[in-house]
């Protein structure tokens, strides 16, 4: 079912603190990101990287405003592409992919990737309307889809709810995935995550 957008805790709380959270759970469990985005346009990299600190996990990113940047460089299946267009959740779910893989490097794997595709207007693409928001994660041996979320608003409106869409699912699987791990307690103090000296 598509996610219609409105006011909630997830998309008015402040960008920045969901990003701070974001850089300290992969920073307290030793991880790292990468990141692919399109329609957001480097928004993603503009958050994560105004965390102090953040040069310790963010491997860096790259913008495939381009079609072809997704399928040559993020290595997005060109009959997908073809097929679907690249408004598609296993389009994002191959982006974000892509970023874990071109991210990676001394041998050292990049955990998660974070990838972004979808209509940030004005005219309609691929045959979505506007404000159609597709969201990848990706994390080692998996990968998935996030949406389809229709965004309400101008182009910069969508493009930011995009954003903050996309750190707060991200830092949703960073919160299960450190717990399951014994590294966070799962309280939480304001919006700063409460992490178990271990």
């Amino acid at each position: 079912m598509a996610a219609e957008y409105v006011f909630t805790e997830r998309n008015t709380e402040c960008l920045l603190d969901i990003a701070t959270d974001v850089i300290q759970m992969l920073t307290r469990a030793g991880q790292t990101i990468g990141v692919a985005e399109s329609l957001t346009g480097g928004g993603l990299m503009v958050a994560l990287t105004s965390v102090p600190g953040a040069s310790a996990v963010f491997r860096g990113g790259v913008v495939s405003y381009a079609t072809p940047l997704k399928q040559h460089l993020l290595k997005v299946d060109g009959d997908l592409i073809l097929r679907e267009g690249v408004i598609h959740g296993e389009v994002a779910s191959q982006m974000a992919e892509g970023a874990r893989q071109i991210s990676t490097f001394d041998s050292t794997a990049t955990t998660w990737g974070l990838g972004t595709t979808g209509v940030a207007g004005p005219a309609m693409q691929d045959g979505k309307p506007v404000g159609t928001v597709f969201i990848g994660l990706a994390s080692p041996g998996k990968s998935r889809a996030i949406g389809p979320f229709h965004f309400l608003g101008t182009r910069e409106r969508i493009r930011e709810a995009t954003v903050v869409e996309a750190l707060w699912q991200l830092r949703e699987a960073l919160k299960l995935d450190l717990l399951r791990n014994g590294v966070i307690d799962g309280s939480e103090k304001g919006s700063s995550i409460v992490v178990n000296e271990v």
